[in-house]
């Protein structure tokens, strides 16, 4: 980040306190920053705070006091766009060219990468009207930078947080600086989420897992120029971007079926999900009654997904595996390594604090065939998912 030239843009967004921080960490990285807010965003945060943290004027609009604030000479000076928070009124402006304030003249004149970093609650983050301007602003070649999973102001739980300023540097950072050649075109297939086992049209077996490692990935891979196709099980989760395809499947059969017929022309297969590895023997047809007594159910094994794949793989192709252990942790992922054919196999493990199911954080061990090990701290996991895609790129 060292020289780069940033137009920070926020809004009026609760999560524009965050901006302090933000403009902060992009100063210690190298860059030099100019910050852009909307009326409303100054009552969050004030512009006083932003000058004095990136010894700049702050520009709150087109034309101020004193002269007229020139957005086309801002967009040409710019290396990159980052609009933090994104509120849904701007990124509806933005998706649609309603050029009322500084922020999206701005946007409309800049001829840089532009990032955004979406902030709201969850109902208007999984709206239709949201998810048709995500896409439509995707679809521009702007980035977005995925938003958090967790407590919102409203007091709801669930997807909408801006993403946190270091993941948001780290995002940009990496995209202005890694080759994005390597992954230009090749197809990368990636299983993600749970698999839910019908006992009755009512009832099923599964486990925990939210998708989001694997829709992260996904997301990584896009990013870099990858064709993905992310086959994923029932999730509340989901994604938006251009270049990922989404199966949508429910049983560890579906996975195994869509991830087969899609194999043959991947470059590289990201093996996340949650697989289930038994299945009732006998499903009911109709919903199973209370009775007197305990109730048995024979189980039966599903098919191996990674074990089938690892059957049929070529020289050219790369089979990344996830082992989530609870003991034996390094033992079994290498047997598993090994067993399934795959170059490297993803170590997490739920003995460590924010690993594992339904966080936003995660903390691996990745170990290869030559049994290198590289073990990495906490992070979130869209911080994760670019660890392992830079992984991925040395077999390129």
């Amino acid at each position: 980040m060292k020289g780069k030239k940033i137009l920070l843009g926020i809004t009026g967004s609760i999560a524009a306190y965050k901006a302090a921080s933000l403009t902060r960490l992009f100063i210690k990285a190298g860059a030099e920053v100019q910050v852009l807010m909307t009326p409303s965003a100054a009552k969050f945060i004030t512009p006083l705070t932003l000058s004095t943290l990136s010894k700049n004027p702050v520009h709150t609009s087109v034309i101020d006091e004193s002269s007229w604030n020139n957005h086309v000479e801002m967009g040409l000076w710019a290396d990159a766009m980052v609009v933090a928070p994104t509120t849904a009124t701007t990124l509806s402006k933005m998706a649609n060219g309603i050029c009322d304030n500084v922020i999206v003249a701005t946007y409309l004149s800049a001829r840089c990468p532009v990032f955004f970093a979406p902030a709201m609650d969850l109902d208007m983050w999984k709206h239709p009207a949201t998810l048709g301007n995500l896409a439509k602003l995707q679809s521009y070649g702007n980035h977005l930078i995925p938003v958090g999973h967790g407590e919102l102001a409203s007091g709801l739980v669930g997807a909408g947080r801006m993403a946190e300023p270091e993941d948001i540097v780290a995002f940009v950072s990496k995209h202005l600086t890694k080759d994005n050649t390597k992954l230009a075109a090749k197809h990368v297939v990636i299983t993600a989420g749970p698999t839910f086992e019908a006992l009755d049209p009512v009832r099923f077996i599964g486990n925990h897992s939210s998708g989001k490692m694997g829709i992260c990935i996904a997301e990584e891979a896009a990013e870099r120029g990858a064709k993905v196709s992310l086959i994923l099980g029932p999730s509340k989760l989901s994604t938006n971007h251009p270049n990922v395809e989404t199966i949508r499947i429910q049983s560890a059969q579906e996975m195994y079926e869509a991830t087969v017929e899609r194999y043959a022309t991947a470059d590289a297969t990201v093996m996340a999900a949650a697989v289930a590895d038994y299945r009732p023997k006998v499903v009911s047809t109709e919903k199973i009654k209370k009775k007197d007594g305990e109730m048995a159910i024979e189980l039966e094994r599903t098919k191996d997904i990674a074990a089938e794949v690892g059957k049929q793989k070529r020289s050219d192709q790369i089979n990344i595996g996830f082992a989530l252990e609870t003991q034996n942790e390094m033992k079994n992922a290498q047997k598993k390594l090994i067993k399934k054919n795959f170059d490297f196999i993803v170590l997490n493990s739920l003995n460590d604090k924010g690993a594992g199911f339904k966080h936003d954080t995660n903390k691996i061990t990745i170990v290869d065939r030559d049994n290198n090990i590289q073990e990495f701290e906490l992070k979130s996991k869209q911080a994760v998912a670019a660890d392992i895609l830079d992984k991925i790129e040395t077999y390129f």
